[in-house]
């Protein structure tokens, strides 16, 4: 009995200095330094996207509310200013695509529905700019069912037909080795993507069955096995009673295994088991994770074909960790996913009757609070329109989006269902979908590098970005350290410059760029080379590989589908457009350039015919000079009294740069209406000009002024302008008004923020259709905390 307590005294003092080595070891210190590193740099945006139906008709507007945070906290981030929304088809056609502002980590916006769509489910993404230098998968993605009524369609058309199923395993760890027992999760999916039911069974070589196995939960379920010398196939009866058959992965001769399970309540047991050839000392790292934070580092010595590592469970975050084994030579060889359910949860309340009648004023009370703590500030978005029989696919919630499906790959079907029910076979169902469903954050080759990963693509943290590129017109090849100017035609005038790159690339940041405009571009004149520009899309060139389900409508839906194109329209002849109206702009707002040294109204003076007069009679800090047969301006230094630059300055008519003198002198001086100066050198970007002068027109319209044909002039859309939804107001006896209000979108309200107390108001008035309405509620907290809540109320006919 002596001699067992000593030796198990020496295995725990042995495990004990192996312990306590690990968390001194150099390669631990080096994995969590080039981590952290790594995840310094590379920020991790996450996007969701509350849209305020699932089902829509051309001609009808999509509303939006994008909740853009950080990907390890949930928190607002408030680092991109531009966010980009599209609408895509099977084949990854972008059909609709617009811009739109963030700010603090939230923006709204809206786009109409062209008539150019066919009837058919579509994909619709979000994302930033710096989201691009991630795996597309990562952008936030959403399925909508778009229906034409115009068009004659088959409501089944493209309903797939049936054929053999797609069944996957997925190794615990990734790899099965051999003579090591390993759990092997799998998948089976139909044509459309659901998970089926059926019954399997695992054969060897010999046709002998060592087991049978079935899915616990949409096609998704599990089973034991230890792989021998010889492959293994799987045969599968579906409901039908027709039977497939799957190889199984073979197994690795060396390698390693692990297995994850929970040891106690509180401490999660991770077992390493490797088949592997080494005379030296066997040690494999730990590295686990939380969305890049929470980070845990260990060594453990392979003793014997296996090494534990048991983590207290508390020193991760909730949600989905990722825990990853690592050979001596920091090589990946085992991963899985781990997830651990939040605690804290948003709890939504609304108090609203439960009946009203058209055109009644609607009181909608909000209460947000999470469980044993005080009252945070929660940013809700809400959505109220009819149930009209016209059923698709909900949108998935921000919760279980955020806690879960964010964060795997591929198409989680009903991922509400986890969280819905709490149950230990749920907890299993769960860990079923760890391993099924994989990780696609980042590639550890990124991390395990001598230099910081550079990324391609800038956050947007003041403006939009516009990229071109410039070419010698002549043979196309780019044009490198050329200076470029941006310029369009608006109150206040603003203009970019760039300095092209080896490749004749330029990038301007443009501020306050709002609404569809006419870009102009132009490079230095002073080369002797005639330049072209090629304008990049800043959508991105890279999607998932998540396909559209196949859509179908309900034919005995007719009748429904027309009334609802009969209010489509209605609504759309009747109800205003509103735009949210920006700070009133003084029609003398200040150029880019701030405020002129010399500012001359011409309509002030006497007006003279011509350009070259009103400069020399009345324009003090402009001397006009003409040297071989060509104007040129010179300016005065106001720094040094009397002194004139000896270059021409920058010339501007509203605010696109004019590189001819010639040209300004010859243009009507009675369509200008101001003048103003800069009497100083004036530095824009890398560029330097010696003062500027600048002319506006009344309309800041060129007034028929003819650019040069070398500028480049193209269409841009900017920012789109915020819309505001339209909700007519009957509270002044006009509840009897002709006017139809036929709304299936009755309320949206992207801007919903609780007080201090956790409370909030939101009023409106029902439209002219009767029937049920649902209320769709979800929101974050500044904690990050997110929570949903639906609801629905009935409105009858009103008596007049």
């Amino acid at each position: 009995m002596k001699a067992r307590i000593a030796v198990f005294l020496c295995f725990v003092i042995s495990v004990c200095c192996f312990q306590a080595f690990a968390q001194d070891d150099a390669m631990v210190k080096s994995i969590q330094q080039r981590f952290g590193l790594y995840t310094g740099n590379m920020i991790q945006e996450k996007m969701y996207v509350h849209l305020d139906r699932p089902f829509y008709l051309i001609g009808e507007t999509v509303w939006f509310k994008a909740y853009n945070l950080s990907g390890s906290s949930h928190r607002f981030l408030d680092m991109s200013k531009v966010a980009y929304f599209e609408v895509l088809d099977a084949e990854n056609n972008a059909l609709i695509q617009t811009k739109f502002a963030l700010s603090g980590g939230k923006g709204n916006g809206s786009l109409l529905i062209p008539s150019t769509l066919v009837s058919g489910v579509y994909k619709v993404r979000c994302y930033t700019n710096w989201m691009k230098n991630f795996d597309p998968g990562y952008y936030y993605e959403t399925f909508v069912s778009i229906v034409n009524p115009f068009v004659r369609f088959d409501p089944g058309r493209t309903v797939k037909a049936e054929g053999k199923y797609d069944l996957q395993f997925f190794p615990e760890g990734g790899h099965l080795v051999r003579n090591i027992k390993s759990k092997v999760a799998f998948r089976a999916t139909s044509q459309d993507g659901l998970g089926i039911n059926f019954k399997g069974v695992l054969l060897n070589n010999q046709n002998d069955t060592l087991q049978t196995f079935s899915p616990q939960k949409n096609g998704i379920g599990f089973f034991m096995h230890t792989p021998q010398e010889g492959s293994y196939k799987a045969v599968i009866t579906d409901s039908k009673g027709q039977q497939y058959e799957y190889a199984l992965p073979a197994a690795a001769e060396q390698g390693y295994a692990m297995q994850v399970t929970d040891s106690t309540s509180n401490i999660l047991k991770i077992t390493v088991s490797g088949n592997v050839e080494s005379d030296e000392p066997v040690y494999v790292y730990l590295l686990g994770h939380t969305r890049q934070a929470n980070l845990v580092a260990e060594r453990k010595f392979l003793n014997k074909g296996r090494a534990v590592f048991l983590l207290d469970k508390n020193k991760f975050g909730e949600g989905i960790s990722h825990l990853t084994i690592f050979n001596e030579k920091t090589k990946p060889v085992c991963e899985r996913l781990y997830f651990r359910r939040p605690q804290k949860q948003l709890s939504i309340e609304a108090r609203l009757n439960k009946s009203f009648i058209t055109r009644e004023k609607v009181s909608l009370e909000l209460s947000a609070n999470v469980a044993a703590a005080a009252p945070e500030m929660t940013d809700m978005s809400v959505a109220i329109y009819l149930s009209d029989s016209i059923h698709a696919q909900p949108q998935q919630d921000i919760s279980s989006y955020l806690w879960l499906t964010s964060d795997l790959r591929g198409n989680v079907e009903t991922p509400e269902y986890y969280f819905q029910n709490t149950s230990k076979e749920t907890d299993q169902q769960l860990d079923n979908l760890m391993l099924t469903h994989g990780w696609r954050k980042f590639k550890w080759e990124n991390v395990f590098v001598s230099q910081a990963v550079q990324a391609e693509f800038l956050p947007e943290y003041d403006g939009h970005f516009i990229h071109a590129k410039i070419l010698n017109k002549a043979d196309d090849s780019p044009v490198k350290g050329v200076e470029a100017f941006l310029a369009a035609l608006d109150v206040p005038a603003r203009l970019y410059a760039a300095q092209s790159d080896e490749d004749g690339k330029v990038m301007f940041e443009v501020r306050k760029f709002t609404g569809p405009k006419e870009i102009t571009l132009q490079a230095d004149q002073s080369r002797n080379i005639t330049y072209r520009f090629e304008v990049a899309s800043p959508f991105s060139k890279q999607f998932s590989a998540v396909t559209l389900p196949p859509f179908y409508f309900d034919k005995t839906l007719e009748n429904q589908l027309l009334t609802r194109s009969i209010n489509m329209q209605t609504a759309n002849a009747f109800q205003p457009t509103v735009f949210t109206q920006p700070k009133a702009l003084s029609s003398d707002s200040l150029a880019f350039f701030g405020v002129p040294d010399e500012k001359y109204m011409l309509d002030d003076f006497t007006r003279f015919p011509t350009m070259e007069e009103v400069l020399r009679e009345y324009v003090r800090g402009v001397l006009v000079r003409k040297s071989q047969k060509e104007f040129h301006f010179r300016m005065v230094d106001k720094l040094l009294p009397n002194t004139f630059y000896k270059t021409d300055p920058l010339i501007l008519l509203d605010g696109i740069p004019i590189f001819s003198a010639d040209k300004i002198m010859q243009f009507d001086p009675l369509k200008i209406k101001k003048i103003e100066l800069m009497n100083a050198r004036y530095y824009l970007g890398s560029a330097t000009f010696t003062g500027i002068v600048s002319f506006s027109t009344y309309q800041n319209d060129l007034a028929g002024f003819e650019l040069d044909p070398n500028v480049f002039v193209t269409p841009y859309e900017g920012i789109q302008a915020e819309r505001e939804f339209y909700s007519p107001k009957y509270d002044s006896g006009n509840a009897a008004s002709r006017i139809p209000d036929f709304r299936n979108l009755l309320h949206w309200a992207p801007d919903v923020t609780t007080d201090a107390s956790g409370k909030a108001l939101i009023e409106f008035y029902t439209s002219d259709q009767t029937g049920q309405y649902d209320v769709i509620i979800q929101g974050i907290t500044s904690g990050g905390i997110p929570g949903i809540k639906k609801l629905s109320f009935e409105v009858g006919k009103r008596n007049f």
